[in-house]
């Protein structure tokens, strides 16, 4: 019984890496319909997301039963770097090429991986990394290119060198950053010690209802920009 309470993490790390798997497999389709209508860049969204819920599930089931381990956490990074950091790569590769197949500038979408692993490799070095993170935290940065994607296909403008470049640079770029980030991790319900926990949940209920999957972006653009913002006694 102790053996298979250790190894619940550590199964849905591995559906987590499954999601990642099938995310990277949908969005080579780009706009071909695959499944119930959906093109295959809208199923890798949908993936993705799959992902985020049992890369949470997997830590908390992890502080419920106390089933931490070392295997855990290297699994969990290098399950975390698929289906965040290659797959909405892929996805946006495919994404590009879709909208301009001649165009270069998908290659640049090759960045996000290699900084997502870079910044999980530092996280797992770095043990203050506990009430807060250093730099954008791999999720947020898949969420960000869902919600791209998401208005690219409303305006094209967003996929030209000009634009595209300089984003995905700061991107890519914000997840090695020294920039610290709040975790959502609360623990309490109280407003006064967690205010930027309570305003991100309002914002992103606020983005999705008036845009759609476009106001994930906004929604990531939002946290950045209120971690910025000093806590009391900083």
């Amino acid at each position: 019984m102790n053996v298979i309470r250790r190894n619940i993490p550590n199964s849905l790390t591995c559906l987590n890496l499954l999601c990642g798997v099938l995310a990277i497999i949908s969005g080579v389709h780009a706009d071909s319909p695959v499944a119930g209508g959906l093109t295959g860049t809208q199923l890798a969204w949908i993936f993705i997301a799959g992902a985020a819920v049992a890369d949470f599930c997997d830590g908390f089931a992890a502080r419920l039963l106390g089933a931490y381990s070392s295997l855990g956490k290297e699994l969990d990074s290098l399950c975390d770097n698929v289906s965040f950091g290659v797959a909405p790569a892929v996805s946006l590769y495919f994404a590009l090429r879709g909208i301009s197949p001649s165009s270069a500038v998908a290659w640049a979408a090759l960045i996000i991986p290699i900084c997502g692993a870079l910044r999980l490799a530092k996280f797992n070095i770095d043990e203050s990394q506990t009430t807060h993170f250093r730099g954008l935290p791999i999720p947020a940065n898949a969420i960000f290119w869902i919600g791209y994607m998401a208005l690219m296909q409303q305006s094209e403008l967003l996929a030209t060198p000009g634009i595209f470049l300089p984003v995905v640079i700061i991107e890519s770029w914000l997840m090695v950053s020294p920039l610290n980030m709040f975790s959502l991790k609360m623990k309490n319900i109280g407003w006064k010690e967690h205010w930027k926990q309570w305003l991100l949940i309002i914002a992103a209920i606020v983005f999705i209802c008036s845009m759609g999957v476009s106001g994930l972006m906004w929604l990531i653009l939002f946290y950045v920009c209120l971690s910025l913002i000093p806590e009391r006694g900083e």
